[in-house]
Order: structure tokens, then C-alpha cells, then sequence
């Protein structure tokens, strides 16, 4: 393979303008996709999320769970949540996309969507704990899934479907500049496990 052809294949940004969201693809082969999937839905410590929306608490039928180095407490929806400890296999996966792109990362925050009728509205990663401008990297395993961008001016609209054992980084000005979403679907039947890795600041 030469050097050229090694260039074609980096990912590209897939956004147009102000900000940065690199698609690797599939960085795991199937057979390791199927374990870790199988795998994260019987071992993790899943949980219904929570949020106080106007003042009143909503349970949702979405459940996350929130991993980290360190005991690290993460704020979102006027709700806050304190990081388990990594497991072993979620050591492995921080290192292979640490590997692959480049950054760091110290937590993770895994949500898990049991068909296609959970999803998640338009909103960005923007809470004051998380690294400003750091990479966020989105593992997915399971359904595949449609997901959107949407710029916060413009109005300007990218989408992709999210592959069975695929690595999505967004990062740089992204989260200031565009919202994104998992649109709900009647076409998908069975559950998404996706891995967020992203970096807490003290």
C-alpha cells in the first residue's frame, strides 16, 4: 500500500464549516463487534436516564450508564450522575479508539436503545465538566442507525447511518456550532448499545 492510497483512506470532516466530525468506519472486525455488544448489554450497570424538564422529573425508557478513571460527577438535564469505575473491557475500547484517534479520553457514557423508537432530539455536548472543543468518540454496537447534524445557524443538514462496530469522532468547534440526533424510526427492531469517550475536566 503506498503512501497515497494510506492518505484516501483517513476520514474525512463531514461537516461543511465550523467544526470537525471524522467517520472511521468499522474499526473492529464482526466477530469482536458481536462479543462486545452481547457483552455490554448483560454486563453494564444500565439504568433508566433522568431529567427535570420545567421543573418536573422525567424517566426515560433510554437507559445510560456513565463509566470514568475516577469517581468524576458529570452534569446534564439539571440531573447529576457519578462515574463508575472502567471496566476491563471498556479499558480495551478506550485504547483501541485512543489508538486510532489520536486523543485521550478519561469517561464514558454509554446509552442503550432497545429499538428504534428511543432516540434522542437535537441538543449539543456542551456541559460546562466536559473538555472545551475535546473529542468526543462515538462507538456503536448493534442496530444500525440513522444520524443527523444540523448547523445551529444555518440550518444546513448531515447525516450518515451509524455501522455495527463503527468509531464517529466529532470534535474541534463542533458542539458550539451544530446540534446532532438519533431520529427515532419505525424500521429498527432490535437495540443499540453507542459508547461516548469523552474527557471530564476537573
Amino acid at each position: 500500500m503506498d503512501l497515497f492510497s494510506q492518505f484516501e483512506e483517513q476520514p474525512k470532516n463531514l461537516l461543511p464549516k465550523e467544526g470537525t466530525v471524522l467517520y472511521y468506519g468499522l474499526v473492529t472486525s464482526k466477530v469482536k463487534a458481536d462479543w462486545y455488544y452481547k457483552h455490554l448489554l448483560e454486563a453494564i450497570e444500565w439504568r433508566n436516564d433522568e431529567a427535570i424538564i420545567f421543573g418536573k422529573r422525567v424517566v426515560t425508557k433510554r437507559k445510560v450508564a456513565w463509566y470514568a478513571t475516577e469517581p468524576f460527577e458529570y452534569s446534564y438535564s439539571n440531573t447529576t450522575k457519578v462515574a463508575l469505575t472502567f471496566t476491563k473491557e471498556l479499558l480495551e475500547l478506550k485504547k483501541l479508539i485512543e489508538k486510532e484517534t489520536n486523543e485521550t479520553y478519561n469517561s464514558c457514557l454509554l446509552n442503550l436503545y432497545h429499538d428504534g423508537s428511543e432516540g434522542m432530539a437535537w441538543h449539543a455536548d456542551g456541559e460546562k465538566d466536559l473538555k472545551k472543543n475535546g473529542a468526543i468518540a462515538s462507538l456503536t454496537f448493534g442496530a444500525e442507525r440513522k444520524f443527523g447534524f444540523k448547523h445551529k445557524e444555518t440550518k444546513e443538514v448531515v447525516s450518515l447511518i451509524l455501522q455495527h462496530g463503527s468509531l464517529l469522532v466529532m470534535k474541534g468547534e463542533t458542539q458550539s456550532n451544530w446540534l446532532h440526533r438519533l431520529p427515532p424510526t419505525k424500521k429498527v427492531h432490535r437495540p443499540r448499545v453507542n459508547l461516548t469517550f469523552r474527557t471530564i475536566v476537573k
